[in-house]
């Protein structure tokens, strides 16, 4: 029995994580194309990273208050710390991918652009920050215990 809400809680997990992930997907890819076509036309790199910022704060949010608010144990401070830095190496990804396609492959279209940061970058981006931020930011002591999840104190309602 035990293990059966072991494997929904991961199953819901996921499937928040993913909700959030959409909702800054759309954030990310749509800024993305706005910004390339208007702002920072020649500078996708620019409008990549202007793009990731805003979907990392809705990722924050989403995150923070709905996919693994029953993990919290840090401070705020700290946990935006790390989710920064695990946010600033999704960053990295996504636009490392960008910057290979465009200057390194020369693939300079709107749609290379477009797959090589919004398609690969993101993916790999999302596998690399779903660990991370389950293992690193919101790790609550429960799994460290092996007890089921349980909602922190200070976040149960009164």
């Amino acid at each position: 029995m035990a293990e059966t809400s072991k494997v929904r809680a991961i199953v819901r997990r996921l499937g928040s994580f993913s909700a959030v992930g959409a909702v800054a997907f759309v954030v990310d890819v749509g800024l993305f194309n706005i910004l390339s076509a208007t702002l920072v036309p020649d500078q996708p790199i620019v409008a990549k990273t202007i793009s990731v910022l805003a979907a990392t704060t809705v990722s924050w949010l989403g995150s923070r208050y709905l996919t693994f608010r029953k993990l919290r144990t840090r401070s705020i401070r700290s946990e935006t710390l790390l989710f920064a830095l695990t946010n600033l190496v999704g960053l990295l990804i996504s636009t490392g991918c960008l910057y290979i396609s465009h200057y390194v492959l020369d693939f300079r279209s709107t749609f290379a652009d477009n797959i090589s940061g919004n398609v690969v970058g993101i993916a790999l981006g999302n596998i690399f920050r779903y660990f991370a931020y389950r293992y690193v930011v919101f790790n609550g002591p429960s799994d460290r215990a092996g007890q089921p999840e349980t909602e922190p104190e200070s976040t149960r309602a009164a």
